[in-house]
């Protein structure tokens, strides 16, 4: 089986424009959460009035040109891959042997909605003729396929908030198989807009903490009460290991592990038992050959919602037993939001910078950890004590899905 390797890391989010800004305003224990300023706010007398906007504009990075004719979502990803290739030392592959694979959980609300007004107030006319290309799911994964030439395949996962954690498990078994050479993988979201937010503070998902957006992701804490929402996209350039040692490419770390599982419980509910996490965590580790002592980090999902997080720390619990106290777990979202289908991206480069530089962010406001989860989570970044060690990241989305990534140092 072909071994597979990081070369390149991008990404923009509500911490910061770029990858390596984002890791280090982690450690600084910055967050990326808020007031949401738009006059829709008042207009349509939001619940919730914040969220983790991009730190940076897509439109102070792409053309005029370029940002006409891409959603939102499909802006952030395209930014996120360049940025990866860049990293990558843009690596000389054939078209087909190139392939993309990039995710997102809703796609283009933005474009979907903004056309369903212009239809309304001024009829079908002045409907944009790039709308349907705009707000395809598949968007993101298209543009950054035409961008860089991809002809061996452009993918799109969508599974809620797993979707990026899938894409890049699907482009670790895509090279695995001889399908491609090299793939660049992430996932991408751009919903901070009306009604995704009215629709998930309907459900009672969002945290209503209006009064203290910096405080309002608080994963583990007993005052938790829901998700923040945030923005941006997340791209990793993956190649075989052969490929990167023969072009003397710099090597982040091996991607070992790439598991998806699914539930069948409950449309957004996650299974109390932690079944299906637990057997996507387990079969990471199989393919990665590791055992569960060989886990050092885990990236955890840890939405900061009140059942979430427990559920979450049930399947690690059933995972990994009494070595669970020697994990280091980090909940990124605190400081980020919840990207929803960009999530698992994110975290994927943070899990990889953490492997890195040996080194665990912290987790902010986590005052009065919910003791129904006793994990160790620092608050302060912590050194990892062993370079070998497996680091995974979690993801899980409505629907029951469940994506797992495994990483270790090369």
């Amino acid at each position: 089986m072909k071994r597979v390797v990081v070369t390149g890391i991008g990404a923009t989010t509500p911490l910061a424009g770029d990858a390596n800004a984002s890791w280090q305003a982690l450690l600084a224990g910055n967050s990326g959460i808020s007031t949401l300023e738009q006059d829709w706010v008042a207009r349509y007398e939001l619940p919730v009035t914040f969220a983790g906007q991009a730190k940076i504009s897509a439109l102070d990075i792409l053309t005029p040109q370029e940002a006409k004719r891409l959603d939102p979502s499909s802006q952030f990803a395209l930014i996120s891959a360049r940025e990866a290739w860049a990293d990558a030392g843009e690596p000389e592959v054939e078209p087909e042997r190139l392939a993309v694979d990039f995710a997102t959980g809703i796609g283009g609300v933005w474009t979907l909605l903004d056309a369903f007004d212009t239809l309304k107030e001024r009829g079908p006319r002045r409907v944009l003729p790039m709308t349907v290309p705009m707000l395809m799911p598949n968007g993101p994964a298209a543009a950054i396929g035409m961008a860089l030439g991809a002809r061996a395949g452009v993918h799109t996962a969508v599974s809620a908030c797993a979707s990026g954690n899938e894409a890049i498990a699907n482009a670790f078994h895509r090279i695995q198989r001889g399908e491609a050479d090299v793939v660049v993988a992430g996932g991408a979201e751009a919903a901070i807009h009306p009604l995704p937010i009215s629709a998930f503070a309907a459900m009672h998902a969002l945290s209503k903490r209006n009064d203290s957006p910096e405080q309002a992701s608080r994963p583990y804490d007993t005052d938790r009460d829901g998700f923040v929402m945030g923005e941006g996209a997340g791209a990793l350039v993956l190649e075989t290991l052969d490929s990167a040692t023969a072009r003397g490419a710099k090597i982040y770390c091996e991607i070992v592990g790439g598991s998806v599982t699914s539930d069948s419980y409950h449309i957004t509910a996650p299974d109390p038992e932690g079944a299906g996490a637990a057997r996507a965590m387990l079969q990471a580790l199989e393919q990665a050959g590791a055992s569960i002592e060989d886990v050092e980090h885990v990236n955890a999902h840890a939405t900061s919602t009140p059942v979430g997080d427990i559920a979450e720390y049930t399947a690690i619990k059933r995972v990994f037993g009494s070595h669970t106290d020697n994990l280091l777990v980090a909940a990124t979202k605190a400081s980020t939001g919840h990207l929803l289908g960009g999530a698992g991206a994110i975290e994927a480069v943070f899990t990889i910078m953490a492997i890195k530089e040996q080194l665990v962010p912290p987790t902010i406001n986590l005052d009065n950890q919910d003791p129904n989860i006793p994990l160790n989570v620092p608050r302060t970044s912590m050194s990892l004590s062993r370079p070998d060690a497996v680091a995974i990241s979690n993801s899980f989305g409505f629907g029951g899905h469940n994506a797992v990534l495994a990483f270790r140092a090369v």
